[in-house]
């Protein structure tokens, strides 16, 4: 008979840890509500000067003002982890020089009028980390 799994916690991370965990990662899932629908797509990702850029299969003009972007890493195997949400303020990236540097440097998934380029302007950072429990 096997042993059944130890349960896990979920331990609150500081902003600041969580930032650097969004930092060091690359893939993400944008979310947001068109039509009273909940929306998800997947994204790539890189924090910059505070701000965070997403290049996602999305179309630009069913935007809303407010989006959630989600990261984590989390084993299949243990299920430990963590899971890092950032919300706020989001603007579609017009200046065709900054789009250009975005897809040049975050690979995308479509090309043409779903292919969103966004700023995101974190007002709420969150996250946890799913481990053992101590002993």
């Amino acid at each position: 008979m096997s042993a059944s799994p130890s349960p896990l916690r979920m331990l609150d991370l500081s902003g600041a840890e969580a930032l650097w965990l969004l930092e060091g990662d690359s893939l993400g899932r944008l979310l947001y509500v068109l039509r009273g629908k909940p929306v998800i797509r997947p994204g790539r990702h890189v924090f910059e000067y505070g701000r965070l850029v997403v290049r996602t299969p999305a179309p630009t003009l069913a935007m809303p003002e407010t989006v959630t972007y989600c990261v984590d890493e989390i084993q299949e195997a243990t299920g430990i982890g963590w899971t890092v949400t950032v919300a706020g303020p989001a603007e579609v990236i017009r200046d065709r020089d900054e789009v250009a540097h975005c897809r040049r440097t975050l690979a995308g998934w479509v090309h043409g009028p779903h292919d969103a380029v966004l700023r995101i302007h974190p007002k709420t950072v969150t996250g946890f980390r799913l481990a053992h429990p101590e002993v």
